[in-house]
């Protein structure tokens, strides 16, 4: 560590040597610790406790908070004096005894008695009378005397009495060193133990006073907006805290000090500024007199901080020293670069504050002190670091070598080194006032060769001293920023060297910086830059006589809205003067790029689709934008095209060119900012085709491809000495494939010119080049980008099969339709021309044939429709259909595959509540896209006035998801008889969910069904009856079963047949019940199903009784009770049974003729399937049962249920939930 402090130290203590000099063992900035008592047994243990000291950390713990922190103690030894000791108000650290230690070796008790008390009642009475409460008392204890004196007392006898004489309270402040100067355990311990005690009083000491000195500066600086606070005085007292910080090593700290310091001045500052200012700043407002720059080789700079004690420093004596402490602290913590950064910061701060405080600056002063305190921040790091840290850290010390480049230019400027003709008169007085200035040259870099003093002095004493030292500044800086990747900042620097250069009529050098700062702000996008940049190029291009360079640059300028109208016309004037001076006689005119001069906007070919037959016209309209100016005057404007027969240009027909091409005609050009992009001659544009191969035989794909077709020109090798902006090798071919328009005018701004040509040979015509001629001046655009094409062709009769784009043609068609052919004849028509007519497909799901019909649609409604449903195909359910058309000029037929899109699924039902009637409508979406339903509505088809649907539908529009299915109901109510059949017809309109990425709007969806025999002739009622006397049924009990069959209407046409037996106008007829139980939770005991006779009249019932078993406890549901219509059979050779023998036969079986839409109408009796089988082999003729339509028989006990507990007798309970 260098002794930072010890100058401050010596200055401190002075003025006490030649009064009294105490003994001060070291001259290191170290923490005083006094010394009283026996001096030379001191000095013999001073080497030994010097070196043991700092050789153990200690932990130093602080208030509020702050982290704890390990530090290795070291101590300034000195022979006590009162002099040392603190007097009032005395906030000096640096000088502060922090201990006070008294040495005795006395072992005698007499002696002790007579001399030794008596000196140390003295000591600790002066420490009493300046309050130093930090003591220690140091008995040493000599085996030697001990053998010398038999009488003397046991050690402890001493050292208890200086115990009980000064230590009553604070026992450990008096230690014991066992034999110091021998080699032994003991004494080892004894050292140990010393030190430990020693550590610990030192840190007690550290952090009571210096807390009490950071309470009393806390306070201090809380009264900074008293009026006679002053900043100086609480800098002195804050810096002596950084101070002591310093010396016990703890160079972060001590940078806090500084660091706050800095921000607390600054603040002042910026509150002055804006209007808030402190009296005491007027200090700091004095004229600035000297600029001799930072000062960072020494660590304390004692002239400067005498000025801020004394309150006579200025701006920038504070800031200087204020730095070259915080440098000195930065480096001793091995921080060079932050350094670097922190000195550019105070810099421009520096810079900033000046304007603030309004100080007087002699003009240069500034760019003086800013250059001479780069060089110094610099060579201060030189000078702590090697060349490979130099190296590798060039990112932290460019600034300060862009920033004192700067600052030489304006001292060259200022000072007249930069004119051509040299200094004035006046220039040489302004750079004698600078020089005399920077005072005369310090000690400290008075042996050194290139110190800043002497670089600024050389520089300012000649043009070509300047000239040398501000190219080798320049040189260096843009080599740094181009090693880093700093390429902006080195073209910025490049930039400034080239301004120099032209000042030196050197524009030859000055055109390679300008040139790079172009390129590079080209490429990134900076207009302001380019076109100031652009200003500069042109002066050099101009001055060095490139007259094309010159012509094109100002042909940017002059379409560049960032400078004034003024400047653009000038630049403007520029070129049209060059275009109207006479041709040299070679004819060669100077080819310059149309990209600044002028604009392709868009383009409008018609007809539309750029397709032309063979012998066709095709006009061409160009929207143009002038970026001049003024009014320009145009010789020609000529469009080089470029023609292409393609191998397979034979199946390129009229409607395979329609299909790849545009509809509207219309192609626009992007827009671009003049000057922000690079020339397209020197990156050519893709220029890509299409490319398919197609089967002669069904004109089916086989392969698909991109071609570029300028490939040439992409991959050849770029020049990159060429100008920038500067098409080279660029013309234009006058032959038979170009396009011309002559004498025009072209006004500021838009302008639309029309080009005409006529189809010659068939195939592909490519717009490449554009060229305007103006005197012996042409701008080429040399492609022309995107790819702008029209077709040629010949050709057969083709059909097209698919949407048209033009209205149907209105001539009249032939057409003869058949049950699966439909042949049509077209009109007479001139060559190439097109015959449209839309055809309407209409599928039929309940047929095999689709029809075609001629529908008088416009095309464009119709292709609309296909493509929704190419959108939405995929999505529902779909039939496929084929079209297969054939003409009479070719041989291969054209197949069209249609797929027709089926959204919905209907489905009708017919709920019954007694003689009331319901109608169900369940609509299921078979697609993947959800809908609104809306509308819903269901009719008859007989306009009938006695019938009403009355709907139950609580909303009038529903949403219906993907693969989700909505129900509808109406009831149906009717004031007379109404007939067996009625056909109904169900509607809703749908439309696709707005949530959906296409809205579809259809037709609505019809669905039409017929109810058969709705009305209800029974009503079937059963009911379980417990045991007598029993409450409930029980299991394993029998139990009554009544089923209650009722007729509900008196003879209708539906019951008329081979079952209705009438007799004298009264009629019956045969029923079938059965009583089922699926679910096993009965047994049917007896009989399970028989035939009675049913009368057919209103009211009728009948009732049968059975017994049943329950099997489990629990709400168990009744047994289903089913009832058919009971028939005869039809066989001739069958003998007919009688009635009786049925109606008493228990086990009936039956022949199950029974429809699939009523499967819950068969008959599953246990005991049938035996009786079957026998009854089969014996030949006998089998009855036939008829279901019942649905909601002819209603069974008003469906789903009741009967409660049945567990017999006391059964040990396991068996519970059926249903």
């Amino acid at each position: 560590m260098e002794p930072a402090l010890a100058a401050a130290t010596e200055e401190v203590v002075g003025s006490e040597r030649e009064e009294a000099p105490p003994v001060v063992y070291t001259m290191e900035n170290k923490p005083i610790v006094t010394c009283a008592g026996d001096q030379n047994l001191f000095s013999s243990l001073y080497p030994t406790l010097s070196q043991q000291l700092p050789r153990e950390p200690m932990e130093w713990r602080r208030s509020y908070g702050r982290a704890p922190k390990m530090i290795h103690l070291e101590s300034n030894f000195v022979q006590f004096k009162e002099e040392l000791l603190p007097k009032e108000g005395n906030k000096a650290l640096l000088t502060f005894p922090f201990l006070h230690i008294y040495w005795t070796e006395c072992c005698d008790t007499e002696v002790y008695k007579a001399t030794v008390k008596d000196d140390i009642t003295k000591w600790q009475n002066v420490l009493k009378v300046h309050s130093s409460m930090d003591w220690l008392i140091v008995v040493v204890e000599c085996d030697a005397k001990k053998k010398n004196k038999t009488n003397i007392l046991p050690r402890t006898s001493i050292v208890d009495k200086i115990r009980n004489d000064f230590c009553n309270k604070q026992s450990d402040r008096c230690v014991v060193l066992s034999d110091p100067l021998k080699d032994s355990s003991r004494s080892q311990e004894s050292w140990n133990a010393f030190l430990t005690k020693l550590r610990t009083l030192l840190l007690m000491s550290f952090t009571k006073n210096l807390g009490k000195f950071e309470d009393d500066m806390r306070t201090l600086r809380e009264k900074r907006t008293e009026p006679g606070w002053s900043f100086c005085e609480y800098f002195m007292v804050q810096e002596e805290l950084a101070f002591v910080f310093e010396m016990l090593q703890q160079f972060e700290d001590a940078l806090v000090q500084y660091d706050e310091l800095d921000a607390l001045f600054s603040q002042y500052v910026v509150n002055f500024g804006a209007g808030d200012g402190a009296n005491w700043l007027t200090f700091f407002c004095q004229p600035v007199r000297s600029w001799n720059g930072l000062v960072l080789r020494k660590p304390i700079d004692m002239e400067k901080r005498e000025l801020i004690q004394n309150q006579e420093a200025t701006l920038l004596d504070l800031r200087s020293y204020l730095f070259s402490r915080q440098c000195t602290l930065l480096i001793f913590l091995q921080r060079p670069w932050e350094v670097s950064q922190r000195a550019l910061e105070l810099l421009h701060n520096c810079v900033q504050e000046l304007k603030l405080l309004e100080v007087s600056v002699p003009p240069g002063a500034l760019d003086c002190w800013v250059f001479l305190s780069c060089q110094e921040v610099l060579q201060r790091i030189e000078g702590c670091c090697d060349r490979s840290q130099i190296d590798a850290n060039v990112s932290h010390m460019v600034g300060l070598w862009s920033y004192a480049t700067e600052k030489l230019k304006s001292l060259g400027y200022l000072c007249g080194l930069v004119s051509e003709n040299g200094p004035n008169s006046e220039d040489l007085n302004r750079t004698v006032d600078l020089l005399a200035g920077l005072g005369a040259e310090r000690p400290e870099t008075a042996n050194t060769a290139q110190s800043p003093y002497k670089k600024l002095k050389e520089a300012l004493s000649s043009v070509e001293a300047f000239e040398k030292h501000y190219l080798d500044l320049s040189h260096a800086t843009i080599e740094m920023y181009t090693n880093i990747g700093r390429v902006r900042s080195a073209k910025l620097v490049g930039k400034d060297l080239a301004e120099f250069y032209m000042k030196k009529r050197s524009p030859q050098k000055a055109e390679v910086y300008l040139q790079g700062a172009l390129k590079t702000y080209l490429s990134e996008g900076w207009p302001l830059l380019i076109t100031h940049t652009r200003k500069q190029l042109a002066e050099c291009q101009k001055h060095l006589g490139q007259i094309e360079n010159y012509l094109q640059t100002s042909s940017l300028l002059a379409a560049d809205t960032n400078l004034t109208e003024e400047e653009r016309k000038h630049f403007c004037q520029e070129i049209l003067n060059f275009a109207k001076q006479p041709s040299d006689g070679k004819g060669q005119k100077v080819i310059l790029s149309m990209h600044p001069f002028a604009q392709l906007k868009n383009l409008h070919f018609d007809p539309p689709n750029a397709v032309i037959h063979v012998g066709g016209t095709l006009s061409i309209e160009l929207t143009l934008v002038n970026q001049m100016p003024v009014t320009v005057n145009v010789d020609q404007i000529a469009i080089n095209v470029h023609f292409n027969i393609e191998k397979n240009s034979y199946r390129k027909t009229a409607e395979w060119l329609t299909k790849h091409k545009i509809s509207n005609g219309i192609i626009n050009f992007p827009n671009e900012v003049v000057g922000f992009s690079l020339s397209r001659s020197s990156v050519p544009m893709l220029e890509l085709y299409e490319m398919y191969e197609r089967s002669p035989s069904d004109n089916s794909l086989n392969t698909t491809g991109i071609i570029c077709k300028n490939v040439h020109m992409l991959l050849r090798r770029q020049e990159s000495s060429s100008s920038l902006e500067l098409p080279t090798g660029l013309t234009l071919e006058d032959g038979a494939h170009v396009l011309k328009c002559s004498n025009l005018i072209l006004e500021p701004g838009v302008n639309k010119l029309t080009f005409r040509t006529q189809g010659k040979e068939p195939g592909t015509y490519t717009l490449r080049q554009l060229c305007i001629s103006v005197g012996k001046m042409q701008f080429a655009l040399p492609h022309i980008y995107p790819i702008v094409q029209y077709d040629v062709y010949s050709q057969d009769p083709q059909l097209k099969v698919e949407p048209c784009t033009e209205k149907a043609s209105e001539a009249s068609l032939t057409i003869q339709s058949s049950e699966k052919i439909t042949s049509i004849s077209l009109p007479m028509a001139p060559a190439y021309h097109v015959i449209a007519f839309d055809l309407e497909v209409l599928y039929l799901p309940s047929t095999s044939v689709c029809t075609v019909e001629n529908k008088n649609l416009p095309g464009k409604e119709l292709w609309r429709k296909n493509k929704e449903n190419e959108t939405f195909h995929n999505c529902m359910a779909t039939v496929d259909q084929k079209v297969t058309i054939d003409c009479p000029w070719s041989i291969y037929s054209t197949i069209i595959a249609l797929t027709f899109s089926i959204p919905f699924k209907a489905k009708y039902s017919l709920l019954s509540a007694g003689k009331r009637k319901y109608i169900q409508v369940c609509v299921q979406n078979m697609s993947e896209i959800c809908f609104h339903l809306s509308d819903s509505n269901l009719k008859s088809s007989e306009n009938c006035t006695d019938l009403i649907l009355d709907p139950l539908n609580s909303k009038v529009e529903q949403h219906i998801y993907n693969k989700q299915a909505v129900f509808f109901v109406w009831e149906l109510k009717w004031t007379r008889a109404l007939p067996t059949s009625l056909q109904c017809q169900f509607s809703v309109n749908f439309c696709s969910a707005p949530s959906e990425e296409h809205s579809l709007s259809l037709k609505p969806y019809i669905y039409e069904f017929q109810l058969e025999n709705f009305f209800t002739l029974y009503n079937v009622k059963a009911e379980i009856s417990p045991p007598l006397g029993a409450e409930y049924c029980k299991t394993g009990s029998l139990c009554s079963l009544e089923v209650s069959i009722t007729r509900l209407s008196d003879l209708l046409d539906v019951d008329k047949d081979e079952a209705l037996t009438e007799s004298d106008g009264y009629c019956t007829t045969k029923l079938l019940y059965e009583v089922v139980d699926n679910s096993s939770n009965w047994a049917v005991c007896g009989k399970s199903s028989g035939v009675i006779s049913m009368p057919v009249a209103a009211q009728a019932t009948h009732k049968v009784h059975m017994e049943v078993m329950p099997l489990f406890a629990g709400c168990l549901p009744i047994p289903d009770v089913r009832v058919f219509k009971y028939l005869p059979h039809h066989s001739a050779h069958s003998i007919q049974l009688d009635a009786d023998s049925w109606i008493e036969n228990d086990n009936l079986s039956v022949d199950k003729n029974v429809d699939d839409q009523a499967d819950n109408s068969s008959i599953k009796s246990r005991s049938s399937i035996h009786s079957a089988t026998s009854a089969e082999h014996k030949g006998l003729p089998m009855p036939r049962l008829q279901p019942f339509s649905p909601g002819q028989v209603f069974n008003s006990s469906a789903g009741m249920q009967v409660l049945v507990i567990p017999s006391k007798d059964d040990h396991i309970l068996e519970v059926n939930v249903t």
